[in-house]
């Protein structure tokens, strides 16, 4: 079995003016944590230890969230300035805190009397005779019937439900 020596050099990052410019275009466009890390050309690690090393590093960061931050503000302002509706109405929203109403506040302001109320209730009230119409004895011809529709061992309704063929 062979062992092969690796060399191994220690990599010292540093803060150059070069990597702070990256760190600053990366966080103006928006980017963080590990995505504004590689965009800068770093691992996330040595940016983290880039970052604790060296107070520029966050600054640039700093910088460069604000300055984008900056330039897209500016273009919606400018842009609501100039007769854009919908950019007038995100910075309301977004900006200043405005929400459009959502329900419509209708009030009337009118007495209720009870009397009166009865009064129309009576009016519509149909007043007329009615007739009480009780039906026929019988409403069917059933003479052409062929079976009866009752057992005749059904005594009644409150007494045995069977009634024994003996009484029957």
């Amino acid at each position: 079995m062979t062992f092969y020596s690796l060399p191994f050099t220690p990599e010292r990052t540093q803060a150059t003016e070069a990597r702070l410019e990256a760190i600053y275009e990366a966080a103006r466009y928006g980017l963080k944590g590990d995505s504004l890390a590689m965009a800068a050309g770093l691992t996330p690690r040595q940016f983290r230890v880039l970052a604790d090393a060296d107070p520029l590093v966050e600054m640039a960061e700093i910088k460069g969230r604000s300055d984008g931050e900056y330039t897209a503000a500016k273009t919606m302002y400018e842009a609501a300035r100039d007769g854009d509706s919908k950019a007038a109405l995100e910075i309301l929203k977004h900006q200043h805190g405005w929400v459009a109403k959502q329900q419509i506040d209708v009030n009337i302001d009118q007495q209720i009397s009870i009397t009166g109320a009865l009064e129309k209730a009576q009016s519509r009230v149909i007043e007329g005779l009615y007739t009480d119409v009780t039906p026929p004895a019988q409403l069917e011809d059933t003479s052409n019937a062929s079976t009866d529709i009752f057992s005749p061992r059904r005594d009644g309704v409150d007494g045995k439900v069977v009634v024994p063929l003996t009484e029957g």
